[in-house]
């Protein structure tokens, strides 16, 4: 094969792992970011598996409120 094993179809562009994109989440819900790492997710990231990974994190950011209020509420 020509391409990388981690390229998409040929495109130049390789696929983000899960880590990278979990890295890019958390630096999104902190909300801090240098423009030079925006830059590389836009180019590297697929913004469908950013979304989930996104409502994944939330889902869990959430969990972890809930049963921290139960704790020390109950």
């Amino acid at each position: 094969m020509n391409g990388d094993a981690n390229d998409e179809g040929g495109t130049g562009k390789k696929k983000a792992g899960v880590l990278q994109l979990f890295k890019a989440v958390a630096w999104a819900f902190l909300g801090i970011r240098k423009r030079s790492g925006l830059e590389a997710d836009v180019a590297h990231l697929n913004p469908v598996a950013l979304i989930v990974v996104g409502l994944v994190c939330a889902a869990i950011f959430v969990a972890v409120l809930l049963v921290i209020v139960h704790f020390v509420a109950g």
